[in-house]
């Protein structure tokens, strides 16, 4: 019996002593968090974590290590000096740790697994989701998690494996190719036009409502300045983070909002607004250049470049197009996969 207890003890410690490793790697990702955000609330934020949880994550790690990591300022959190010594090293290891999953990602032989792709929510809602059904019934083994939103992903920290975005990333390990150019234009409903008209000259815009799109990719000053309007209050009906509610609250006639140009041409009954400034934003397709070797991951990076192909959509052609001019270039895809029906439903 003592045999038997002794056995159980010792399986018991040893089955501690593996997870060890595990629990102290997951602690040192948490450092790194909370040193990049310099706040442990935005930190748990970010890792989807309770604030108690975080902070008893970081406690056992500084338990762990016979010190203490942060020191608390005004500014937010600031590393403390044995923070510092450690900060070099522990991303490395977060390298390090990415290269061997990268590594087996690329052991598949056959198009199948999990590709994830992210991206900004508008183009990923109305142009990547319809065609991925397409995609899907030709490659059925192959899953791909579609991550619409306009919070851009960090290919290098494994946040996505391939990421379309409005931004050019700048690490020399990611292959980053220009997709094409998106071009925001100002529509409004019909019913809008009938109850206000339209803006004539700049100065009428101060007279018209306008849905205000926020996001972290977004510059927000940019609506007054091309507007030509000293500050927005009195102007803006709605502020809203999503795509997909800045064109359900311009389909309601709520105000006028700037969408991307093809919105009518795929279908949207919406009027554009006449406008002399042409604003734009490049979209970028950005990978881990490990994946270059990754079957799976490149039937994706093709597709993705097939479907921004200006050549086949000008919709995304550098040279502005103008909205109403897109609508017979751009039957085909329309008809293909439109968003017509695919928006919000009228109201009764």
């Amino acid at each position: 019996m003592q045999q038997v207890v002794q056995r159980g003890a010792a399986s018991a410690q040893q089955a501690e002593a593996a997870d060890v490793p595990d629990a102290l790697w997951d602690d040192l990702h948490v450092f790194l968090v909370c040193a990049e955000h310099r706040s442990f609330r935005r930190a748990a934020d970010v890792l989807g974590l309770t604030n108690t949880t975080l902070m008893r994550r970081m406690d056992r790690l500084e338990h762990q290590l016979g010190t203490k990591l942060f020191v608390r300022h005004q500014s937010g959190l600031l590393l403390s000096d044995a923070g510092k010594s450690i900060l070099d090293d522990v991303k490395e290891m977060e390298r390090l740790s990415f290269n061997v999953r990268r590594a087996a990602a690329q052991a598949a032989a056959v198009p199948t697994g999990l590709v994830r792709v992210a991206v900004t929510e508008g183009p990923g809602t109305y142009w990547v989701l319809p065609r991925l059904i397409d995609f899907q019934n030709t490659y059925q083994t192959l899953t791909v998690d579609l991550r619409c939103a306009m919070e851009q992903a960090d290919v290098t920290r494994l946040e996505a494996d391939i990421a379309i975005q409005l931004e050019k990333p700048r690490n020399p390990e990611l292959i980053c190719t220009r997709l094409g150019r998106l071009h925001i234009y100002p529509f409004a409903s019909e019913v809008y036009v009938r109850n206000y008209g339209l803006p004539a000259s700049p100065t009428e815009w101060q007279f018209h409502r306008i849905v205000v799109q926020v996001a972290p990719q977004l510059d927000e000053s940019a609506y007054a300045r091309v507007l030509g309007l000293e500050t927005l209050e009195g102007v803006t009906g709605i502020r809203t983070n999503s795509s997909t509610a800045t064109l359900y609250a311009v389909e309601r006639g709520a105000g006028i909002g700037f969408l991307p140009s093809c919105a009518k041409a795929l279908g949207a009954p919406l009027v554009p607004v006449t406008f002399p400034f042409n604003h734009n934003m490049d979209l970028w397709l950005t990978y881990h250049r490990d994946l270059k070797n990754s079957q799976p991951h490149m039937i994706v990076v093709d597709w993705l470049r097939r479907i921004f192909d200006s050549k086949t959509y000008p919709c995304f052609r550098d040279e502005f197009i103008h909205p109403n001019d897109l609508v017979p270039m751009m039957e085909g895809a329309r008809e293909a996969v439109g968003i017509e029906g695919y928006t919000a439903p009228r109201p009764l």
